[in-house]
């Protein structure tokens, strides 16, 4: 059964409002960018709005990061201080989460960021990201792994300690409660 991926009204205004406060509160993010044309593009594309609305529900506080002139999109990230609350104590992919005999998570973060119709950020994103703030000071965020080190089993995290961006590599069944992963949204 397949969830409808839209929002109600009373959803999409409240989600604009915040996604508007976000974007007014940390003009450096994104500067040279006018709300006014983000919010029409958002508003051309209802179905964007309903993956915002998922990074906002699981505490991403998504924010516009950047344009690209080429494709004529605005690019969105998860901008919370810290890990996503709302997606933390996950495995990296299905392989992992099945490959667990014991002790399973819920979820894992491949298959909830393609539910949401996101993609998980990549290490080159996630040190774009760090440039803006200061961000998983307490806890760490899942990257999209490569291919040959998801072969061996292996998979890539990161955070920022020592006001320093570290990446990291764990078994990609390994789960915490301070990590989570951050997701990208192109408009």
């Amino acid at each position: 059964m397949s969830k409808a991926k839209n929002i109600n009204a009373k959803q999409r205004e409240e989600l604009l409002g915040a996604l508007k406060a976000r974007f007014e509160k940390n003009l450096s993010r994104h500067q040279d960018l006018d709300w006014a044309k983000v919010q029409a593009k958002l508003e051309a594309n209802p179905e964007k709005l309903w993956s915002l609305n998922e990074m906002e529900r699981t505490g991403g506080e998504p924010d516009v990061v950047g344009f690209d002139k080429k494709a004529g999109e605005y690019i969105f990230y998860d901008c919370s201080a810290e890990s996503p609350k709302g997606r933390r104590s996950v495995c990296y992919d299905r392989e992992a989460l099945e490959s667990r005999k014991e002790h399973k998570p819920e979820n894992n973060a491949m298959d909830l960021a393609a539910a949401m119709d996101i993609e998980l950020l990549t290490e080159e994103q996630y040190r774009e990201m760090q440039k803006l703030g200061n961000f998983d000071l307490k806890t760490s965020s899942w990257v999209k792994t490569p291919a040959e080190i998801r072969k061996l089993g292996g998979a890539l995290f990161c955070d920022r300690r020592y006001n320093t961006v570290f990446v990291y590599h764990n078994g990609a069944e390994s789960y915490y409660a301070a990590r989570g992963f951050r997701g990208s949204l192109r408009v």
